[in-house]
């Protein structure tokens, strides 16, 4: 029996692709909803695109009432970035964002992270 030539398809890549998508489309329609952009700035950390993502988490850090996951993830992904000075700045703020938002979890879970980090690196 011939073999049926069917096209391969990388569906890992469509299926990162629309779903980055569907969360673009989402946040057209609510652009102040905070938890849908940082979805959009997780996803494009996972496709590899940091600086997006890293744009994504910025609007999400300045914005009137800031984000506070915003500030581990950002501070993660710097270090993986090899950015040790701009990821203390991004922890170090977001620990006193945590603690005027009375988020001690958060605030803890900075300070910890922060505290691995070797101070040579910064």
């Amino acid at each position: 029996m011939p073999a049926i030539n069917t096209p391969v398809h990388n569906h890992e890549s469509l299926t990162m692709a629309s779903r980055r998508e569907k969360l673009e489309g989402m946040l057209q329609s609510s652009p102040d909803d905070q938890l849908l952009r940082y979805m959009l700035a997780m996803e494009l950390d996972r496709e590899g695109q940091h600086e997006p993502s890293l744009l994504q988490f910025q609007t999400l850090m300045t914005a009137t009432t800031p984000y506070v996951p915003a500030f581990l993830m950002a501070g993660q992904m710097l270090m993986r970035l090899n950015r040790a000075a701009d990821a203390r700045l991004v922890l170090q703020t977001g620990i006193r964002q945590a603690e005027l938002q009375q988020n001690s979890h958060a605030a803890g879970e900075m300070a910890g992270f922060l505290a691995t980090l070797n101070p040579a690196s910064a």
